[in-house]
């Protein structure tokens, strides 16, 4: 089982008739997903999505995978593969159509409306090329079979990549409910057929490894969701994920069955309901969704607002009701109905939210307290089930963070795939399948690349720690007159704070710090003074942190007496 990658180096030339997988996002986390596969000199990608920022990274708006090493070769990618439509699988298409907008994207009919509209936004028109489960498609030197698979949005495909080195199987982001709502179920039979033609590399979906047995369908979430609708007294408020359409459907079947209007908030979900609507995908009864503005005039046990903010996104609709800056007041009475994942590193911010909402008099409703939400990703059963269809001769797992990666590969293991087959791999590590056999061949750039507002790639890991320190520690700036001939200060160093608690004698100590550290300069001669500010910095930092085990942002001001 191939793990270590600390000392790996720039991959080699690919051998003539191998095939190079090289996942950029979505390997020791969960999102960003993103893998490109290369091949007789071209390149081919599939799915290209967003990370959404955790609390340890404030004021970033999205992350998205690192294109650094494909950046020199655009013109080989002969296309953008989407497996659904899902953020963390598209969001990231815009801004890599920036770089070269006419590569090919190739997804199912609701997968391409979603990204359509998406990039209509970014001022950006597609080359797009629709397909369906069952189809075929030669781009380039790679043939392509898509693959019906059940998933929490409709239209999820897994794909086959057939090449001259080898079959892969990528299932994309699946699970196999046998009482789906829109009664597509995964197609198992694909499955077993590719692998009696013989699978060289499996690329699975590990979100749920650790988890035994088998992911319920959504069917069983109906009896709770109507319960929900039955005893609320007053408005109810249903937070999800903008293009989970299957959750949507049954929050809309229930408010339908209760006599209730329901108003879609916030841009992304108003679109990509009116979408999914449009294409048939979600069935909305006559004049049972009415305009935002309406439907604040009606009865509040007649209303049912569905909006977005599931993860705790600062600036989604749910954080601002529960901060009280949105039009929609909570209170007491309401009910809020958290209706999607807990995805990992949002943990905190959704708590924060919940509690909020709980101190505005809301009743909470979600997964950890009723049965309203299921999994869109395959359990350990339905893994190992897939194993034993497809017989791979080579396993990868993908989609997840490490643990979900490590279960996954046991999963493969214990279902008789030789360890040494098994190759668990990180972000940018390069994965080379030659003469029927994947290894490791060595990694590439696949840093985290911040959106802030406009500026895309700008903001640092010294950035955010500057904005936590800001945040978190509050401001320290010393003002020092120094005498150029001595090195000291000419009069009392000044200490002016920000954010930052303290009393008549907190900076003595700092104060005796700084002037043995200009001491220490004036030894070293130390001449510039933008590095003697660094040696305040440095002397004060130091002494806040042993003394009074805090952090704030120090800046100093170097004025010569």
């Amino acid at each position: 089982m191939s793990t270590g990658t600390s000392h790996l180096k720039i991959p080699a030339a690919l051998p003539k008739e191998g095939l190079r997988v090289t996942p950029l996002g979505g390997l020791g986390e969960v999102g960003r997903n993103m893998t490109v596969f290369e091949h007789a000199g071209k390149l081919m990608i599939v799915d290209c999505g967003v990370l959404f920022p955790e609390e340890h990274q404030p004021g970033i708006d999205v992350i998205l995978p690192d294109f650094t090493s494909i950046r020199d070769r655009l013109d080989d990618i002969e296309a953008i593969v989407l497996t659904h439509g899902h953020e963390d699988h598209i969001g990231g298409v815009p801004y890599l159509l920036k770089e070269r907008a006419d590569i090919p994207v190739i997804g199912s009919e609701l997968t391409l409306a979603f990204i359509t509209a998406k990039l209509k936004e970014h001022r950006i028109t597609p080359k797009t090329l629709q397909v369906e489960a069952g189809q075929r498609h030669a781009a380039g030197a790679f043939d392509l079979e898509f693959i019906a698979v059940n998933h929490s949005i409709p239209d999820g495909l897994a794909l086959a990549i057939r090449t001259k080195a080898g079959t892969v199987l990528h299932t994309g982001d699946f699970k196999m409910d046998q009482f789906p709502l829109d009664d597509r179920i995964t197609d198992l039979r694909a499955f077993a057929r590719l692998g009696e033609e013989g699978v060289d590399l499996f690329l699975v979906d590990s979100t749920n490894a650790e988890v035994p047995g088998f992911t319920i369908s959504e069917r069983d979430l109906t009896p709770a969701i109507e319960q929900v609708f039955a005893s609320s007294p007053r408005r109810i408020i249903v937070s999800s994920f903008a293009s989970h359409v299957h959750r949507i459907q049954q929050v809309l079947n229930a408010a339908h069955a209760n006599g209730r209007k329901v108003a879609f908030v916030g841009r992304s979900m108003v679109r990509n309901m009116g979408i999914a609507r449009d294409l048939g995908y979600l069935t909305i009864p006559k004049d049972l969704v009415v305009d935002f503005r309406k439907i604040q005039s009606m009865p509040d046990h007649k209303i049912t607002l569905i909006c977005t903010g599931s993860q705790g996104e600062p600036m989604a609709a749910l954080a601002r009701m529960a901060n009280g800056d949105h039009q929609i007041r909570v209170g007491e009475g309401d009910t809020v109905l958290l209706a999607s994942s807990l995805i990992p590193g949002n943990e905190n911010a959704i708590y924060g939210i919940i509690n909020k909402l709980t101190d505005l008099g809301a009743n909470l409703v979600h997964k950890g307290n009723a049965k309203v939400h299921v999994s869109g990703h395959a359990s350990a059963g339905e893994l190992v089930y897939c194993y034993n269809i497809v017989r791979p001769k080579n396993v990868m797992p993908v989609h997840g963070e490490s643990k979900h990666l490590h279960a996954n590969a046991e999963l493969a293991r214990r279902t008789g795939v030789p360890e040494k087959n098994i190759v668990i791999a990180q972000d940018g590590v390069t994965v080379d399948l030659v003469a029927g056999h994947a290894t490791i061949s060595g990694k590439v750039e696949a840093g985290l690349v911040y959106v802030d507002g406009q500026t895309i790639g700008t903001a640092t890991e010294d950035t955010l720690a500057e904005r936590r320190m800001l945040s978190g520690g509050g401001v320290v700036t010393v003002v020092a007159l120094i005498d150029p001939a001595t090195y000291q200060p000419a009069e009392p160093l000044e200490f002016l704070t920000k954010g930052f608690v303290h009393d008549d004698r907190t900076f003595e100590g700092a104060a005796t710090q700084v002037t043995k550290a200009l001491q220490r300069a004036k030894q070293e001669k130390v001449d510039d003074i933008a590095d003697l500010e660094n040696v305040i910095v440095e002397a004060v930092s130091g002494y806040l942190r042993r003394t009074y085990r805090r952090e704030p942002a120090v800046m100093a001001v170097v004025i010569d007496a």
